[in-house]
């Protein structure tokens, strides 16, 4: 008699704790490194860089082909991963030479009304945080509005770089900001000065007679011009190699060398804080963007020097915020992505370091190369077990601005939102879906529309048009080697009429363009991508009158103009008393 009765009170507890464990809502973990190339991977090809806790990840999960950014640049790219929507959408799109933000202490950034997955997240109940890089701007009008914080935009817990890591954070790594304006200024500098002193020589000699006026000018202007090129660009690793902790800057300037110890410690130490209730973590690594870290225990260990040594390191710290998540028992009620924000810089390399920039594996192009595929085309790992099937791979084409409706759909989400450009990965991670959402894709390069991706129905080709392409120098090159970084306006770039058409099915590398003569369906493709655009242009507001996709209404104010991007005194952040800003984390939080 007991028997049964023990059996019926064991089989009813059990289903009451299957019930809890699938109304329970996920935990998300995001790990994006920054300028890694997709061929950088072991599991994306690479067989003489380690990565075997990368590797392990897509084994037990899905790994996806054609995981696409929206750009191939870190501040547009990254605004369209945090809000599902082009970045054209939120003015974080340029029409010039500045394709990035430049200066904490400019007033551009995501626009306080933008809409990201944290701030969905956070309005579900769950405590959302960011490790790592942001430089998605901080301050609008005054130091300490932080109107572009990550604070206000979702994140209840913010540690790292409001920035990003580049050259000027490490002496001796050279400049990356604005070098051709610094070295102008400096020579301007250079000639008043000299002219200054040449007038005094000739007053004291008596060799002519100089005005004392004309000296006074010339002293106070060349003060001013040493001023303009040296306080915002002599002292940017002051000014944009800070550490932040939630609106506090905790460290300025920051020191580069224990920089990823203490992010992968901050990272754990989130994950463990909020281990009993439902947390979004978004781990922004400062790798692998230049200049390069020399952690001793990596450093010469690769085959592919110093950037090879940051590669692997990058795969450790993935394993060990993997272990931190299974050590806890997190392992199947979380959600673990991985990825990079767009694909490798290829001009970058050093002379005595080697190759500083990463592998694209076969495709074409790299990082700021507009549409070219190398550029946009990034790694997409995503480990759920017992949701996800472990070995799946998905090669229908996705996007980076996939993850905002995911996210909402897993934290079941249901209110109301904007329009977006991104769809659901789920149906195509767990199998239910043979194809993507994503019929056409639009590849921008800075706010000109660069080219289209067409996936036609009950077909497995992948047709790409490219509208212009990057100017390469020297000739024959595969990158912009003489600006160090491509360009997408005016003499920069060539337009093509017709466009250039291919079949990244066929011809992954665009390497053999197709044409009437070998291509069949040559003029429906390229009919439908043109009604294709026009359906896109019409979901932007435009001017009234205009008929220009750039031509944004009053409603979309562009972020990375000049007016937005040059540093301003009053906005930059500081610890201490502005203008002698400085101060070293404190060890008890290390």
């Amino acid at each position: 008699m007991l028997a049964p009765l023990f059996l019926f009170l064991l089989l009813a507890a059990g289903s009451d704790v299957t019930g809890e464990l699938l109304d329970k809502k996920p935990n998300f973990v995001l790990m994006m490194v920054d300028d890694l190339g997709i061929g950088d991977i072991g599991c994306y090809g690479n067989d003489t860089i380690r990565t075997p806790n990368i590797d392990r990840l897509a084994s037990q999960g899905v790994k996806l082909t054609q995981y696409i950014a929206a750009a191939p640049l870190c501040t547009p790219s990254r605004a369209a991963f945090m809000t599902g929507r082009y970045p054209l959408r939120s003015g974080m799109a340029s029409t010039g030479r500045v394709q990035v933000l430049l200066f904490l202490g400019g007033s551009g950034g995501l626009p306080p009304n933008e809409t990201t997955f944290a701030k969905r997240l956070q309005q579900q109940g769950y405590t959302t945080g960011l490790v790592g890089k942001w430089h998605l701007g901080v301050n609008c009008e005054s130091r300490g509005d932080h109107c572009h914080h990550p604070n206000q935009h979702g994140f209840s817990y913010f540690y790292g770089l409001p920035f990003t890591l580049f050259s000027d954070c490490v002496p001796g790594e050279g400049s990356d900001v604005l070098v051709d304006l610094k070295l102008a200024l400096q020579h301007l500098t250079l000639l008043l000065g000299l002219g200054f002193f040449t007038m005094v020589c000739v007053r004291l000699c008596g060799l002519l007679e100089v005005s004392l006026w004309l000296l006074v000018l010339l002293f106070f202007a060349s003060i001013v011009a040493a001023a303009v090129w040296y306080v915002p660009l002599g002292l940017l690793r002051t000014w944009n190699c800070i550490i932040m902790r939630n609106q506090d800057v905790i460290e300025q300037p920051m020191t580069v060398e224990t920089l990823p110890q203490r992010l992968l410690a901050e990272a754990q130490n989130f994950i463990k804080r909020n281990a009993d209730h439902p947390f979004l973590l978004f781990f922004s690594l400062a790798h692998i963007h230049k200049p390069l870290f020399t952690t001793p225990a990596f450093a010469g260990k690769s085959r592919h020097g110093r950037y090879g040594d940051n590669v692997e390191e990058v795969d450790w710290i993935i394993g060990q915020i993997t272990e931190t998540v299974d050590s806890l028992g997190l392992a199947n009620n979380t959600l673990m992505h991985f990825t990079s924000d767009h694909g490798g810089h290829l001009e970058d390399a050093d002379s005595l370091v080697g190759q500083t920039g990463g592998w694209n594996s076969i495709y074409k192009g790299g990082k700021a190369m507009g549409g070219w595929e190398g550029g946009i085309r990034v790694p997409g790992i995503f480990r759920w077990p017992g949701r996800l099937a472990a070995g799946r791979v998905v090669d229908e084409p996705t996007s980076l601005m996939d993850l905002y409706p995911t996210l909402k759909y897993l934290a079941k989400d249901t209110q109301p939102d904007r329009n977006l450009d991104g769809y659901n990965l789920m149906p195509l991670l767990e199998g239910n879906a043979a194809r993507s959402e994503h019929e056409f894709m639009f590849h921008y390069c800075g706010v000109y529309l660069n080219a289209v991706r067409w996936h036609p129905p009950d077909s497995k080709s992948i047709f790409k048009v490219h509208f212009f392409t990057p100017n390469f120098f020297p000739p024959g090159a595969g990158g912009c080697y003489d600006t160090n970084i491509c360009l997408c306006h005016g003499q920069h770039v060539t337009h093509h009429n017709p466009p250039l058409l291919f079949d990244l099915f066929h011809d992954p590398s665009e390497s053999r363009q197709l044409t009437p003569e070998t291509e069949p369906q040559y003029a429906e493709i390229l009919e439908q991508t043109a009604r294709a655009v026009e359906r896109h242009k019409s979901t932007f507001p435009r001017k009234k009158g205009s008929d220009d996709i750039h031509a944004q209404s009053s409603t979309i104010q562009n972020q990375m103009s000049w007016e937005k991007i040059l540093w301003r005194p009053w906005l930059q952040p500081c610890c201490g008393t502005f203008p002698f800003c400085g101060c070293k984390e404190d060890k008890n939080h290390l």
